[in-house]
């Protein structure tokens, strides 16, 4: 067993979220060790790599959800900052967001979404079907009704973990692949480190648990130190139109899924929520369900490439609102977890917010 030289904070994860809280952290002067479990970055099935990377605060507002939707709206207003500070290197897109609705009941369904919208203080422009065809028209002639969120935007997720760990290892953050942690280490009552699948010791000032649908693992903390975080499957689609872009520019949403186009010829097809614990099978009943309602509504589609079909787990929690901040039972011990379908939007706000925590600047739990 060996240990090495203590760091002031230990991140168990390495997705957008961990990476994030780390650069923040260092930024603020704190020595820090991000421990990744997979031995070449990203873990399979990690909600980072796979995430269709919309900044969709507005499109996603649902009843009840009130503190995840300010949350929200804080961290789309960050988004063009947080890219620009990035270099402008993930795939930013001011493109908007068309709701699109195909029968009856759906025309229904988005008039109820609208007034909820409306209830709300936000915006949603409501289009005839024709003025939803002249901003895409890709779109099917059976169209019945649209919703217009043009300040719901969109990025490329594997382009921001890429920025992001370039941006954490510049400010002398240390990523060890391979680092698999078995439990957190307790002094009494307060975190001290990690120790690794391999008996490695990390003594730490303090740890954050940023490892998704991973952090409701036992991680060696007792019953009422864990969170309820578990992992909800999604399947995806990557494809690509041999013509490059054209098809589409904006983001689509729909009952049954969503289209997010990259802006240079790929789209994101999306996704099945699925509460089959950490199953990373594709399923040709899954892939059939995203086309078949795809193709319906822009039929273009179906000239496409497929080049990927993906899995990933959102780390999902009983009321979708992320558990940032520390645990009220094990001290130095800090949640960055919970983010379920918004992780790529709250990475803009996620890392200053945690990393005030970790440095004495915010007392309590954020959400």
């Amino acid at each position: 067993m060996s240990t090495h030289r203590s760091p002031d904070v230990a991140v168990i994860g390495a997705g957008v979220v961990g990476l994030g809280v780390a650069w923040r952290a260092a930024a603020r002067g704190m020595r820090v060790v991000v421990l990744e479990r997979a031995p070449e970055g990203q873990s399979p099935g990690a909600a980072s790599p796979v995430a269709a990377g919309m900044l969709a605060p507005v499109s996603e507002a649902d009843v009840g959800e009130r503190p995840l939707l300010e949350l929200g709206l804080r961290a789309a207003a960050a988004w063009p900052a947080f890219s620009a500070e990035l270099g402008d290197k993930v795939g930013y897109r001011a493109c908007g967001t068309l709701l699109l609705a195909r029968g009856a009941d759906e025309a229904a369904a988005l008039e109820r979404e609208q007034a909820l919208r409306e209830s709300l203080g936000l915006h949603a422009e409501r289009l005839l079907p024709s003025a939803a065809r002249r901003l895409e028209p890709a779109l099917a002639p059976h169209l019945r009704a649209a919703l217009h969120v043009a300040d719901d935007h969109a990025a490329d997720p594997r382009r921001l973990h890429a920025a992001l760990r370039a941006a954490a290892i510049e400010a002398g953050v240390e990523i060890r692949t391979g680092a698999d942690v078995e439990r957190i280490t307790l002094d009494g009552t307060r975190a001290s480190g990690v120790v690794l699948a391999d008996g490695t010791t990390v003594v730490a000032g303090q740890v954050v648990v940023a490892a998704g649908s991973w952090s409701g693992a036992a991680l060696g903390l007792p019953e009422p130190a864990r969170v309820p975080v578990r992992p909800v499957k999604g399947q995806l689609l990557r494809l690509r139109d041999p013509d490059g872009p054209g098809l589409l520019d904006r983001v689509l949403r729909f009952e049954g899924g969503y289209v997010v186009p990259r802006g240079d010829g790929r789209y994101i097809v999306g996704a099945t929520m699925e509460e089959r614990g950490f199953d990373p099978t594709v399923t040709a009943g899954g892939v059939y369900e995203l086309l078949r309602d795809t193709i319906d509504l822009v039929p273009g589609i179906d000239e496409l490439v497929i080049e990927e079909t993906v899995v990933g787990f959102r780390p999902g929690v009983p009321d979708n609102v992320p558990i940032l901040g520390r645990s009220p039972h094990v001290e130095g011990l800090v949640w960055a977890t919970g983010h379920h379908r918004n992780g790529i939007l709250l990475a803009s706000i996620t890392g200053d917010l945690v990393a005030d925590i970790l440095a004495g600047a915010r007392e309590e739990a954020v959400a």
